[in-house]
């Protein structure tokens, strides 16, 4: 981009070559930090507008197109979809939690969380773990303005309240090397910085007032440490006044969040199916064999044995904390050699395929439904009992309502979640990914007070893309679906997949 100025160069002519070099610099900066997760220099942001510059439904069309995969002809680069799957903290992220039309008043918000970056579940045959201290400290990045406090916060834990299966679990991190499966320092920053985005999203709402009740936050966790920790990284993030003496943690032993309403014979068996698709799928990928079968002569193992290590864990996180792929040497049975970025291309891609086909098939959607009604027939219940204490007349109950409700989970948590509420073509959870409902009542002058919801994935408003409120519902003006579609959606709509009408038959009818 070329700018031609007359014979004399007028101060015209020089502002507009400086501001196109300035430009060029601008873009090469945003490149870098895109592809290769450079944070920009936050002098620099703020050349870059941070908050809602368009008027609101053009806002809300653009950024429910966000989340989803741009579909182009050629297909989306693994590796690339692999950085994003990181989650590495920046600082250019932007939240579209909290914003409504002017008046209304959010009633209550309910979080459901992909824990943070982790270490891998699996060790490569005959290679070296890769190196990465579990242990925190606030010198070391990332890191975060929070970390020391939360650090010393957590040291107070004996105060809080814990359901018996979390009593002895660690709070932090704490191994110089880390052990499998373990939180990392990058993932107790991932939920910091999401306690804190919602903190500012919706500390104008006056959602939790300062001196909060017990009873208006409830939090619950799956009894993995990485859960526990990324669950206190984020309430402490997100609380304005930590209070130890206030907190509750509460032990789900469902991956499902099912509670009591775990059995389901049907749910086992599309889980079946679908594990079968997956195989079959995988059976017939010969680049991967061929793949897999190179990798395992490197190391000199067998493919099988390769194949149940998993190694695209391992690989990930090696990309994740930009540490060199694996290597061995010729003389322990193997060819010798490093993993190549091209062999993790080909597994990756081979993830890829397999979410289109799973999509495709059909039988992961009704494993989805099964799996996570119970815990959206919980958070209906919750959203249908603050609405009614907002009625007007009514008395509010002494110590509130529970408007807050916070749950930390897995991918195979988010997922299904995803899956349940019609948003198929969402990406696969990645570190740190949420889930967030919004309810929301607008002014006694528009709507006669009605209550609506909002979801939100990692962010991004999503709602007009649930099963539940298609853009044919769309309010005139209002970017909100109104929670009786949700209620409906989740008491009789969710169980047409399944050829049923309620939770117990699509569980237990013999299918034909």
């Amino acid at each position: 981009m070329d700018v031609k100025c007359g014979g004399t160069v007028t101060k015209l002519c020089l502002s507009a070559t400086l501001s196109i070099f300035f430009f060029k610099i601008l873009a090469t900066l945003l490149y870098f930090s895109i592809f290769f997760f450079v944070p920009l220099p936050e002098n620099l942001l703020n050349l870059i507008p941070t908050s809602p510059m368009l008027d609101e439904q053009t806002v809300q069309a653009k950024s429910r197109k966000r989340v989803f995969p741009v579909h182009h002809n050629q297909e989306p680069d693994p590796v690339f979809e692999a950085y994003s799957y990181c989650n590495t903290p920046n600082h250019t992220e932007q939240a579209w939690e909290g914003h409504s039309p002017v008046d209304y008043k959010l009633l209550s918000v309910h979080v459901m969380i992909r824990h943070g970056d982790r270490y891998p579940l699996y060790a490569i045959p005959k290679t070296r773990r890769p190196s990465i201290d579990c242990t925190l400290s606030a010198s070391r990045q990332p890191s975060h303005p929070l970390l020391t406090s939360f650090i010393n916060h957590m040291g107070q834990g004996a105060r809080g309240h814990w359901e018996a299966q979390l009593g002895s679990i660690s709070r932090l991190p704490n191994h110089s090397v880390c052990e499998m499966g373990e939180l990392t320092q990058t993932g107790v920053v991932q939920h910091l910085r999401n306690g804190q985005l919602l903190q500012r999203a919706y500390k104008h709402h006056s959602l939790l007032p300062s001196d909060w009740s017990p009873r208006q936050v409830w939090m619950e966790t799956t009894g993995k440490s990485r859960t526990l920790q990324s669950g206190m990284a984020f309430l402490y993030g997100f609380l304005p006044d930590f209070d130890w003496t206030k907190v509750t943690v509460r032990h789900q032993w469902s991956t499902l969040f099912c509670g009591s309403a775990c059995e389901c014979p049907a749910r086992s068996k599309y889980l079946e199916e679908e594990q079968r698709r997956q195989y079959r799928l995988r059976v017939a990928d010969s680049n991967l064999e061929r793949t897999y079968i190179n990798m395992a002569r490197t190391l000199g193992v067998l493919t099988r044995q390769l194949r149940a290590a998993n190694p695209i864990d391992s690989l990930l996180c090696h990309l994740c904390h930009g540490l060199s792929f694996p290597c061995v040497s010729s003389g322990d049975g193997g060819t010798g050699g490093c993993l190549t970025m091209a062999q993790f291309a080909v597994i990756r891609q081979q993830q890829l395929d397999d979410e289109v086909d799973r999509r495709r098939f059909g039988a992961y959607r009704k494993y989805a439904i099964l799996a996570m009604y119970p815990y959206l027939n919980r958070t209906a219940n919750k959203m249908e009992r603050v609405a009614r204490a907002n009625e007007e007349g009514r008395q509010p109950r002494l110590g509130g309502e529970e408007v807050f409700t916070f749950s930390s989970g897995h991918d195979v948590t988010i997922a299904p979640l995803l899956s349940a509420l019609g948003l198929e073509e969402a990406k696969f959870p990645r570190f740190a990914a949420r889930i967030v409902f919004e309810m929301w009542k607008s002014p006694p002058t528009t709507q006669d007070g009605e209550v609506f919801i909002r979801v939100l994935y990692n962010g991004e408003d999503v709602t007009f893309h649930t099963a539940f409120c298609h853009p044919s519902d769309h309010h005139t003006n209002q970017p909100l679906c109104p929670l009786k579609n949700f209620l409906t959606f989740v008491r009789k709509d969710i169980f047409s997949i399944v050829n049923a009408t309620s939770y117990k038959e699509a569980c237990y009818k013999l299918s034909g």
